[in-house]
């Protein structure tokens, strides 16, 4: 018992001793004196103010009370209304924050200020005043998702999953507006009465309930009179106040613009319950045609060109060695056009196709055709194949304006780890089919990494 008295003693002393030094180490929190700032006029305009914390030791961070925020120890706020405004800096130490609050009064407009071209992408600009956009429901590639961070070879685009036109009809998103205004900063999310919602953020509305098409579904009133900021500090990135959002609801409000013009916008948003994935909208001008189904999502993340089917439609053969085809791929999959890894046996060209599983059992990839494959001479798909593991690949053909019109047929892989060449017999389908769609690893999931090449019709 004594032992243990002294050892428990000890055992105290120790961690008293050790919280001591965590805190010695974390230091004193920041007071307001360490919060607080100046400001002055920009050589400009005096509509421009330069804050400066008066700590430069400090991690800083600024509202400047015109719906937009700012980092670092010295910032810049423009102010194009004149108006009182409430500046807050917040400033950080390893000990804690602290903050400080200012009014500032900017006594005139300078609407110069507003004359930004994103702002006139997004608004119209002054002499237009709002701009309504709605998702470009029967653009294919409007909505999907890909990984977070994104690929670094494919850039900003949904590489694991893209809608097809019109394929998420009935859900409650196509129908919603959004509304952004240049006076003000004002924004307004017309809904219709309800919202597309990822199944995770079910429960954050009331009165959600299973869409036909997949997640949810829930009654949401219009949100009218909230306000959008826009910072454009090497990304674009807008946030919309509480409340509103764009499209298919992940629990967040803020966007990063891959591309703008006067009628087409690509954003791409984060997800609250699932930090490894980000999702994709494709938006338009109310009223405008983008050119509808078969847009296809450009590899660049400019959301694709707009023009019909020849800007990601192919022929066959496709080799990889002229050109990179853009594929999507969906399960989770995601492609890349690399060297041959194995350039032995039957396959000794340069390029070729890889794709990493998804970790669903449906896991595939497909590309786009210019034309309607004929089978009345040439009756037979065939391709190159090295899979790790022998089993199944599924081929499906699919008509692009309708995917319900479609056929698909199962090949066996009894060589793993080296290059085989596989045919399926189509003989005697209908000139009805444009879309090429590929399942490597059929019924399996997580089945590792498979190469394609030589896909071609015989």
């Amino acid at each position: 018992m004594k032992k243990l008295a002294i050892l428990l003693l000890s055992f105290s002393f120790f961690t008293l001793q050790s919280c001591k030094k965590e805190l010695e180490t974390l230091g004193e929190p920041p007071t307001e004196a360490d919060a607080a700032f100046t400001y002055s006029a920009s050589p400009e305009s005096d509509n421009i103010l330069i804050f400066k914390a008066s700590n430069p030791d400090v991690v800083a961070k600024w509202n400047f009370g015109n719906n937009s925020l700012g980092q670092g120890t010295e910032a810049r706020g423009s102010y194009p209304y004149a108006g009182t405004y409430e500046v807050t800096l917040t400033v950080f130490t390893k000990g804690g924050s602290a903050s400080t609050t200012q009014e500032i009064i900017i006594a005139e407009n300078d609407l110069t200020l507003l004359d930004d071209p994103i702002f006139n992408f997004l608004t119209g600009g002054i002499d237009v005043g709002s701009k309504t956009w709605v998702i470009d429901s029967a653009y294919d590639g409007h909505f999907g998702v890909g990984p977070n961070p994104s690929d670094p070879t494919l850039g900003d685009i949904p590489n694991y999953y893209a809608a097809t036109a019109n394929e998420k009809a009935g859900a409650g998103m196509y129908d919603d507006k959004y509304i952004f205004s240049i006076d003000g900063f004002k924004f307004d999310m017309i809904t219709h009465g309800n919202v597309y919602l990822n199944s995770e953020q079910a429960g954050n509305f009331a009165g959600s309930y299973e869409a036909s098409v997949g997640d949810y579904t829930a009654p949401y009133d219009n949100q009218l009179g909230k306000t959008w900021d826009l910072t454009q500090d090497g990304e674009m990135i807008l946030t919309l106040s509480s409340g509103a959002f764009i499209g298919y609801n992940t629990g967040v409000n803020t966007y990063k613009i891959i591309s703008i013009d006067d009628n087409e916008m690509f954003i791409r948003q984060l997800d609250a319950a699932n930090p490894d994935l980000a999702w994709y909208h494709r938006l338009v001008v109310e009223g405008y045609d983008s050119g509808g189904s078969g847009g296809g999502t450009d590899t660049t993340g400019n959301g694709g060109g707009g023009g019909g089917n020849d800007s990601t439609a192919y022929v066959l053969p496709i080799d990889f060695e002229s050109e990179d085809p853009v594929f999507t791929a969906f399960g989770n999959s995601s492609y890349a056009i690399i060297d041959n890894p194995d350039a032995s046996g039957i396959n000794t060209s340069s390029r070729v196709l890889e794709t990493v599983h998804g970790n669903e059992t449906w896991a595939g990839l497909f590309v786009d055709l210019q034309e309607k494959l004929d089978f009345s001479a040439e009756t037979t798909i065939t391709f190159k194949i090295w899979a790790p593991v022998t089993g199944t690949v599924r081929v499906k053909l699919e008509d692009q304006a309708s995917s319900s019109t479609n056929v698909e047929k199962d090949v066996d892989v009894t060589s793993a780890n080296q290059w085989v060449e596989l045919s399926v017999d189509f003989t005697g389908e209908p000139v009805a089919y444009d879309r090429l769609v590929m399942f490597p690893g059929w019924g399996v999931g997580d089945a590792e990494t498979f190469y394609l090449d030589d896909l071609d019709q015989q």
